[in-house]
């Protein structure tokens, strides 16, 4: 995949893992807007994969693809054993996370903190690319506490390049592993994008991806220019119509309108299924809150799927009701806007 995008000089455009967010039903949701786009689970541990409920952890649609499935853990042999536990799933990419700062992931020893330790993570990735299939890829800050960037990331960069990483996706700030929150590890450490292009220019030819606080797909555009993919976070989820047109700006797609009647009634399908299969329409619905932020009605819509989707025993016409509440001749203006 990225040697390919590499050699043909094709960029890449990918909804980015988040914690208790991009779950299937998160996923699914957002492959209706975009066919191209790169998707990402929400990180896995391996000890999970391992001992856990493999098909609710890794589970699927086909429909998801092309899907990469983020892994955490610091052991290289529990790492290339939930491996070959997910082979039989079909990802697309495995991706290790040495970039959450979340206290849960500290007491683990991973994401973040492995920064600390980047022949760790170099091991992890020797050992992934011993039995995946698929292209393994490293998504890492640029430092952690004290750490000096401009040493602390080309030496991570060096060390998993040696082990064999397909690409590298950069989140383009700190993490302070002691005195921020996760919430606000996303939001003070300041972004530092030009390093991340200084180190595209360092390897110019290995896929070098930039994420962190990219809020439009005009900035998207705008990074391309220097790095060779572009990762939206919670842009994208809290206002998921912003990848209508990521088919169209970066693969190339003939320019549409979008059909949000055929989105309502996709999703509507999508949410009968999962509570035929003894879920809950809230599982679904939660992902779609944020859909026509800036619409007329767009706050009813809000209201309805938040409240009446939490309901039991409530199905899909909850989701008829909530599209119906908004205005989508209003959406002419706010795109001019």
């Amino acid at each position: 995949m990225y040697s390919d995008a590499l050699k043909n000089g094709r960029k890449v455009f990918a909804v980015a893992p988040m914690i208790d967010w991009t779950d299937r039903h998160c996923r699914y949701l957002h492959r209706q807007m975009s066919r191209h786009a790169l998707l990402y689970t929400e990180m896995v541990v391996a000890d999970a994969i391992i001992h856990g409920p493999r098909d609710r952890l890794l589970g699927h649609d086909a429909s998801e693809h092309p899907v990469a499935l983020q892994l955490g853990g610091s052991d290289p042999a529990k790492l290339a054993e939930a491996l070959r536990i997910a082979e039989a799933y079909g990802y697309d990419e495995i991706n290790l996370n040495v970039g959450c700062p979340s206290d849960r992931v500290q007491s683990g020893t991973f994401g973040a903190c492995l920064m600390l330790t980047p022949e760790t993570v170099a091991a992890c990735v020797t050992a992934m690319k011993a039995v995946s299939k698929a292209p393994v890829t490293v998504k890492c800050r640029i430092g952690v506490d004290e750490q000096e960037p401009e040493e602390a990331l080309p030496e991570l960069m060096s060390r998993v390049l040696d082990a064999g990483a397909d690409a590298i996706w950069i989140h383009a700030r700190k993490a302070w592993l002691k005195g921020l929150s996760p919430k606000e590890n996303r939001e003070i450490p300041p972004l530092d994008y030009d390093i991340v292009y200084r180190m595209k220019q360092r390897w110019p030819d290995v896929f070098i991806g930039i994420n962190g606080g990219i809020q439009t797909l005009d900035q998207a555009g705008a990074h391309l220019a220097h790095v060779d993919g572009v990762m939206l976070g919670r842009a994208a989820y809290q206002n998921a119509a912003i990848l209508a047109d990521v088919d169209h700006r970066f693969f190339g797609d003939p320019a549409v309108e979008a059909d949000w009647n055929d989105l309502r009634d996709r999703m509507m399908a999508y949410a009968e299924r999962h509570i035929a299969n003894g879920g809950r329409l809230h599982h679904v619905a939660r992902h779609m809150v944020g859909l026509f932020t800036g619409l007329p009605g767009s706050r009813r819509y809000r209201q309805i799927l938040s409240t009446d989707a939490n309901k039991p025993g409530t199905g899909p016409e909850v989701i008829a009701a909530a599209f119906a509440a908004v205005d989508f001749a209003g959406e002419g203006e706010r795109a001019s806007a």
